[in-house]
């Protein structure tokens, strides 16, 4: 079939035409109805197989070999304007009565068709453009057509998931689902399953992928060769890179006799797009492609290499790479004391310093192997200025990754100073450079971050959306005022840990830790003085609280590194930055922090992997010596994981049996031992963490009679059954919740072991009475109620008045007769608040004379008003003449 039509309107795209392509063209079809759509070339098999069974009938299309050309006047480009990927339509170029209509998404490039109308926004898929065209025009689209353009926006935004999607793309889609889009349809399709032939490629795509490292940048180049054509072929390249992890791929397919280039990037660092675009490519930053003929496969990647290293420079500066702040050492310390640093910090080299007229000049470096080698040969006393290496060049915090590299690599130096205006304001060790060079965090799948090895920087994006989502506006303003008050003092303000982690959980926590760069103290004292405020400050830690006028607290620290002298020590304290505080903390998903000054105002801030964590549900330590520096963190994983229902990573549960087996806890005092457990013990249901405790032997820390055995197991869950019912009971009684739960744990212990346990965790003499005493005084009162139920309620109250709260709903929980249960629940609801309205000023007014028959009187008025034989004044009134008489 031959068309024969004057003024002929025809609309195409790029050979090898992908869904978005096709999607564009029926897009651009509603906006010229009177138009012809043609394919330049072949088209991915996916989408011919697709067009044959179900929607063909929706576009006007012809075979480009029906066409005649000198019968076009204006051709409509879409998903492309560079010449040599349209095919034979590229003749029409030189025409002069031929208008060009272009509608594209790609960045420019120098041999760009020039259009007489040109659309070109940067949107993640080229049908967004004309999607929101046709919803500003009015111009109906049908429930298929939708599916159609819904479905090019969904595979070239990766659905929404690659980096060059935006804000119109989103917008474009919700349009499309508003008339009918089925998403059904599209997850089918974008969803392919790889045949056996293509899983075979794949593996041999794997197999001979190679990795360069091209200015600082890791890059994957990748090539086939097959006698036929590979369909779908940018569909392996993509599943490649999602298996393997990524961040920039080259695949070069030779198939037949031309060469095949799918180019996917999710670094800023290489444009795929302009590296392609010499080569007669085209594409974006982050998806290009090329096809290529007449040329060798080997001669082809070498040009694409010489590409490479001529486009590809690493963002990366000296500012980005470096430790701060530095930590130095001065010329006459000795070698002894440097090694007592190293180990401190956990470095291998110091930075060595002096200060002259109150400047600090570099005098150069040493490294822990030049410090044991000293001390080996008795020189512990001895100056390090005496061996350390003098020779020491520096960069600014602007110096670009060649430098960095050159100064490093070629001078052999261990430490490299960063220096601003002639100060030190941080380090970049060889450590650092060579984790960025290889980026083997990317790479091996570790299952526990290293922080002492890994490059430590910190991962940001701004949140203030999500904060104002999830915070009142007072908690927003309180924050902004943090922030403000900071900068006015030249400080750094975050909010951290459990605040920040619990944003991100969804759950609620008004416990705000506010960490300040600088002076925490200084801080707290201005911006409590603002507010009228009250604090407390602790000079020692640098730490304060500030106690609002209606009670909100929050807690100010200074940012500060902890360092431990032997394992299970209080921690000594010294100043530091964030990063190193949030080093000091526990578990990685406590170690998120947001900035809050007005500048930063809510950028979070990931040094360890911390969104990584909290998505995986794992509780992770930083570092494998947190627990032999600190036992204590055991017990609050256990009451992380079960709080949260996450899990314990693996390298982490290792690491708890590892300190159980050593036993750092007999150097812990039993007072931090005790704070722990009643944490867990506060919790909601502290059960599984009991038992959790017990997986790895750390109720011995209690004692070791301690077992969770089915008894015990089952009174906790009574002990929590019991709990939810009083606090159903809405009395506005404060109750020791952990004190109930304790007293089960003990509920088998005799006296001796009672006393033993208390000891042992150092309890405050009011609570040991509770365990050691009162205990055993409601134990023998729990068996005498049974022994002589049903009661009276005078007999009731008579043998339970006595009691506490805590130890009243132990004995409910504790006994399993019914009647004495009731007996119990009956005296918490109704009779322990029974009180007579008669008092001795009363029995006074009726001539009996003072002394002991008050008492007498005025409790037989009680039992027999508990009893339901007295109503009203009236009624004790009389009840008390009656009993004198």
């Amino acid at each position: 079939m031959s068309f024969q039509k004057k003024d002929l309107t025809v609309i195409t795209t790029h050979i090898n035409a992908d869904f978005d392509a096709m999607a564009s063209m029926l897009a651009a079809h509603k906006l010229y109805p009177a138009s012809l759509v043609v394919f330049p070339g072949s088209h991915e098999k996916n989408l011919r197989n697709f067009f044959i069974q179900s929607m063909v009938y929706l576009f006007n299309m012809a075979d480009i070999r029906d066409v005649d050309f000198s019968d076009i006047k204006r051709l409509v480009l879409v998903d492309t304007r560079q010449p040599g990927r349209i095919g034979k339509f590229s003749s029409l170029l030189e025409k002069t009565d031929v208008e060009i209509h272009i509608y594209d998404h790609h960045p420019p490039a120098d041999n760009d068709i020039m259009g007489h109308y040109e659309i070109i926004r940067p949107t993640g898929a080229t049908v967004s453009i004309l999607t929101e065209i046709i919803r500003k025009e009015e111009i109906t689209v049908s429930s298929d057509e939708a599916t159609i353009l819904c479905l090019g926006i969904y595979e070239d935004t990766g659905s929404f998931t690659f980096p060059s999607t935006t804000e119109k793309d989103f917008m474009a889609a919700a349009f499309l689902l508003s008339k009918g889009a089925k998403l059904d349809i599209i997850s089918n399709l974008i969803a392919r399953e790889l045949s056996l032939e293509q899983v075979g490629i794949l593996n041999d795509m794997i197999q001979a992928a190679i990795r360069y490292n091209i200015n600082g940048v890791e890059i994957v180049m990748t090539t086939i060769t097959t006698e036929n054509y590979v369909p779908d072929f940018a569909f392996l390249v993509h599943k490649i890179i999602k298996m393997e992890n990524m961040s920039v791929i080259l695949a070069l397919a030779r198939m037949g006799n031309k060469i095949y280039i799918v180019a996917r990037s999710k670094t800023p660092d290489v444009d795929v797009g302009a590296i392609l675009s010499p080569l007669g490519g085209g594409g974006h930053a982050y998806a290009a492609s090329a096809t290529i003929k007449e040329k060798a496969l080997a001669q082809t990647e070498h040009e694409l290499l010489e590409i490479l290293r001529k486009k590809v420079k690493s963002s990366k500066r000296a500012k980005d790479l470096m430790s701060s702040p530095p930590i130095k050492v001065r010329p006459h310390v000795s070698c002894r004391e440097a090694r007592t640093l190293l180990t401190r910090y956990n470095i291998n080299a110091l930075l060595v310093m002096e200060n002259i007229e109150g400047k600090d000049h570099i005098l150069g470096y040493i490294t822990r192997q030049v410090i044991e080698k000293a001390l080996y040969h008795k020189l512990d006393a001895v100056p390090i200025r005496e061996y350390m290496m003098a020779k020491l060049g520096t960069v600014r915090p602007d110096s670009e990754l060649p430098e960095i590299q050159r100064k490093i690599i070629d001078n052999k130096q261990r430490l490299l100073p960063v220096v601003n205006k002639e100060m030190v304001i941080g380090i970049i060790t060889r450590t650092d450079l060579l984790n960025m060079l290889v980026q083997e965090s990317q790479y091996t799948n570790q299952n526990e971050p290293d922080p002492f090895n890994d490059p430590l920087h910190a991962r940001t994006r701004n949140v203030t959306r999500f904060m104002r989502e999830r915070l009142s506006k007072d908690m927003i303003n309180i924050l902004r005022n943090i922030g403000k008050v900071a900068s006015e003092l030249e400080c750094g303000a975050y909010v951290v840990g459990g605040f920040v982690r619990d944003l991100f959980l969804y759950r609620a926590n008004e416990d705000m830790d506010i960490v300040i760069e600088g002076d925490g103290i200084a801080f707290a004292k201005k911006y409590a003085a603002m507010l009228n405020a009250r604090i407390h400050a602790h000079a020692k830690f640098g730490t304060a609280v500030i106690i609002f006028p209606h009670g909100f607290k929050i807690d100010v620290a200074s940012a500060r590194m902890e360092y431990y002298r032997f394992p299970a020590d209080l921690p000594t304290v010294e100043m530091s930055s964030i990063k190193l505080d949030l080093f000091r903390r526990d578990f990685t998903i406590n170690t998120l922090a947001i900035q809050l000054n007005p500048d930063k105002f809510g950028t979070l801030i990931d040094f360890f992997s911390a969104q990584k964590d909290i998505k995986e549900k794992a509780i992770r330590v930083l570092h494998n010596l947190s627990f032999v520096e600190d036992p204590t963190r055991i017990f609050r994983a256990i009451r992380f994981e079960q709080r949260f229902g996450f899990s314990i990573g693996k390298l982490t549960s290792r690491l708890i049996k590892n300190a159980v087996k050593m036993d750092f806890f007999k150097q812990l005092s039993g007072r931090r031992v005790f704070t722990e457990l009643r944490l867990i013990l506060q919790e909601e249901n502290p059960t599984p963490a009991i038992k959790r405790l017990d997986d790895y032997d750390l109720l011995q820390v209690i004692h070791p009679s301690i077992t969770p055995n089915q008894k015990l197991i089952s009174l906790f869950n009574a002990v929590k059954k019991v709990l939810s019912w009083h606090d159903l009971l809405f009395l506005e009684e404060s109750y020791m919740k952990w004190v109930v739960y304790f007293l089960a744990i003990t509920r088998y212990c005799n006296e001796k072991i009672s006393r033993d346990i208390c000891e042992k965790l150092e309890l405050a003499p009011r609570h040991s009475v509770i365990f050691c005493k009162e205990r055993f005084e409601a134990d023998k009162r729990l068996f005498w109620l049974k022994q002589n139920s049903p009661l009276t309620n005078s007999s009731i109250y008579r043998n339970l008045f006595s009691f506490r709260i805590e130890l009243i709903l132990y004995m409910m929980a504790t006994t399993k007769q019914e009647k004495v249960k009731k007996s119990i629940s009956q005296y918490v609801t109704q009779l322990r608040h029974v009180r007579t309205s008669l008092a001795g000023r009363d029995l006074k007014k009726m001539g009996i004379e003072p002394g002991p028959i008050y008492r007498e009187i005025l409790e037989a008025v009680l039992d027999a008003k508990l009893n339901g034989l007295l109503k009203t004044r009236n009624d004790e009134l009389i009840f008390a003449r009656n009993y004198v008489l």
